[in-house]
């Protein structure tokens, strides 16, 4: 599909006209380059509750995966035991599977461990791009690949950091969300503001 123009006069990318949530997450954060490592943490947990689901699913429980995670404090996450997994499994709030609330402490410690390098986690994640968004220049959304070498390179290296449930798919997702990819259509309004 094509950009479209909405209601307001700006030209987006498709999928961020298909519902306001979509609109609003498009607008201001989705492929805007994040260094802030709560904010990446956030989108990491996030991404890896969205295999096999929709989007919208999570933004519609987003409030919910903020609470029921505190915040999205790693170092909380990461002290996570049975009591809290056993609280999270029946909070209707967020997406209660059990393999992605179980790799999430998991995932928490995977990231501290990347918090004590130099740079932090942030600092590992631009590395694989040399500091720099990776720009691509699609026209229309099926041109946007689901995967790439780069989020099969990525992916791969955060397993074997111990990061799990992040697959390269998963992980190309991240990638997009975090603004390491900038895949905003080149006609979207976006795409202008991020490349400025």
């Amino acid at each position: 599909m094509s950009p479209v123009t909405c209601a307001d006069g700006r030209v987006r990318c498709d999928w961020a006209a298909t519902h306001p949530l979509h609109t609003v997450y498009h607008d201001r954060e989705w492929g805007a380059p994040l260094r802030d490592a709560r904010a990446l943490f956030e989108l990491l947990v996030l991404e890896t509750f969205q295999a096999g689901l929709s989007w919208l699913t999570i933004l519609k429980r987003r409030e919910g995966f903020v609470r029921a995670f505190q915040g999205f404090d790693p170092a909380v996450v990461a002290a996570y035991g049975p009591a809290d997994m056993e609280r999270l499994m029946a909070d209707p709030g967020i997406i209660r599977n059990r393999l992605k609330v179980e790799a999430t402490p998991v995932n928490a410690r995977a990231f501290l461990a990347m918090q004590e390098r130099p740079g932090g986690f942030a600092g590992y994640l631009w590395d694989f791009v040399d500091g720099r968004p990776v720009v691509n220049a699609w026209r229309e959304q099926s041109q946007v690949p689901a995967t790439t070498p780069l989020s099969d390179r990525v992916a791969k290296d955060m397993k074997q950091r111990g990061f799990r449930f992040l697959g390269s798919t998963s992980c190309y997702a991240f990638l997009q969300s975090s603004g390491v990819v900038n895949d905003h259509l080149v006609d979207c309004f976006r795409f202008a503001e991020l490349t400025a």
